[in-house]
């Protein structure tokens, strides 16, 4: 059998029917997958799932390095990849799986940009609400910051989702796994503000009458605007800093912890499958524990002068 354009889409078939992924991981690994046979093709070797053997697959990855794409893309490509030779030998397609003698590429652990609370309230600061969708653009800003969602759960999150009397939201994350997340007083009310106050002067769209956040068109928000509004905003407020709607998911979980929050509830309330996808936390925690004892304990504070 031939690894062409065919089999791909029995892959997505199997990803979305049987194990429940997301859209967007869907196409991820497809379109990962369909750069693997575009490689093949190109460097004129058989696109045979049989004669496909390890080495192709290692010049396949020196290429993307070639390219520039980064340690942590290539091992999501990898993992892709992994996930076909497990579909292919689970359906009898193939009998051996060359991409276990191919190794992720080394990734250091990255710690990632936190805004401190002064620079979020400085976004905040910057939005007009007796402008257009400025309710709808504070409301944004908040969830994402109160209460540590994705971007993609923020724009598909529905008016039925949000129990306002037990201030809790209930969140479809990713691989469709649910997850209830608390909501302050405080998010709430610029929530409120919004749904109740700018989104009903909104023409919207029969498909799109449950989603929160709506768009001028009528329709859900795309995470491009999002991702337009964190910038834009960032800017405002002087912040240097590379930041992405990412960012405040990250520091809501940062300024969790160095108050004293459990990691194993930080957790829950990112929907992080694994513990170890939280710990990165602790490392900036860390850091920030570092600086403040720096700045004002008398001796780290004299030390750090007498070396100037």
């Amino acid at each position: 059998m031939l690894l062409d354009k065919n089999l791909i889409k029995h892959f997505s078939d199997y990803l979305r029917l049987e194990q429940s992924l997301s859209d967007n991981t869907i196409n991820a690994y497809c379109h990962d997958i369909e750069l693997f046979r575009q490689h093949l093709e190109g460097c004129g070797k058989s696109c045979s799932i049989a004669e496909i053997t390890h080495h192709d697959i290692e010049d396949f990855f020196a290429n993307l390095y070639d390219l520039g794409i980064t340690a942590s893309s290539q091992a999501r490509i990898l993992s892709g990849l992994k996930s076909f030779y497990r579909y292919l030998i689970q359906e009898k397609i193939c009998e051996e799986d060359p991409t276990l003698l191919v190794s992720f590429p080394s990734i250091g652990r990255h710690i990632p940009e936190v805004l401190n609370y002064e620079e979020i309230v400085s976004m905040l600061d910057c939005i007009d609400l007796s402008q257009q969708f400025g309710h709808r653009n504070k409301a944004i800003i908040e969830v994402m910051y109160g209460c540590g969602l994705r971007v993609s759960e923020v724009v598909s999150l529905n008016i039925s989702d949000i129990y306002a009397k037990d201030e809790f939201i209930r969140i479809i994350g990713k691989g469709d796994k649910e997850r209830l997340v608390p909501i302050g007083k405080k998010t709430l009310k610029e929530l409120t503000n919004y749904t109740q106050g700018e989104r009903i002067h909104q023409e919207i769209k029969p498909k799109f009458t449950d989603k929160v956040f709506i768009s001028a068109r009528g329709t859900s928000l795309t995470r491009q605007s999002v991702f337009l509004l964190v910038k834009s905003l960032a800017e405002k407020a002087g912040i240097k800093k590379t930041i992405s709607p990412h960012t405040l998911r990250h520091s809501f979980a940062t300024h969790l912890l160095e108050g004293g929050a459990d990691l194993r509830a930080v957790q829950q309330m990112l929907g992080h499958s694994s513990i170890s996808t939280t710990e990165i936390y602790t490392h900036v925690s860390d850091e920030y524990m570092r600086q403040v004892i720096m700045e004002f304990h008398p001796r780290w504070h004299s030390q750090n002068t007498s070396t100037n």
